[in-house]
């Protein structure tokens, strides 16, 4: 089973940059879609971001984008996101996840994934 550990949270002002990591092991995610999502107190958890395994397209919500950047390391086996312009509605616990392999899509749903990493918290000050 592949395993997710996700680093690179805190706390970070209105305006400010942070970038998340999520490390794979026991397994490559080199052809898995690999997404962001994420959880604020009292809400369900939502999609923040994906990266397809095959071309690297990206396709982000509509409340991140233009400000965040998924990206992957295949040879490292990471996965990243750089978060710019943050706002304290952006405060969550992050998470990201893995696709079976050769996964096509859709990429927005939950329960698309097979592999879940335990989050890290982001914290946003206005």
């Amino acid at each position: 089973h592949v395993q997710l550990v996700e680093s690179g949270g805190g706390l970070v002002q209105t305006g400010g940059s942070l970038r998340l990591s999520c490390a794979a092991s026991m397994g490559s995610v080199s052809t898995r879609a690999m997404a962001w999502f994420r959880q604020a107190p009292g809400k369900e958890r939502e999609f923040v971001a994906v990266i397809r395994w095959t071309g690297g397209s990206t396709y982000y919500a509509d409340s991140v984008k233009g400000r965040f950047t998924i990206s992957r390391d295949n040879a490292k086996n990471t996965l990243y996101l750089q978060m710019n312009s943050l706002k304290p509605e952006d405060a969550a616990a992050y998470y990201c996840a893995a696709s079976a392999p050769y996964y096509s899509g859709p990429y927005t749903y939950e329960d698309q994934y097979r592999y879940w990493g335990q989050g890290t918290q982001v914290t946003v000050s206005s």
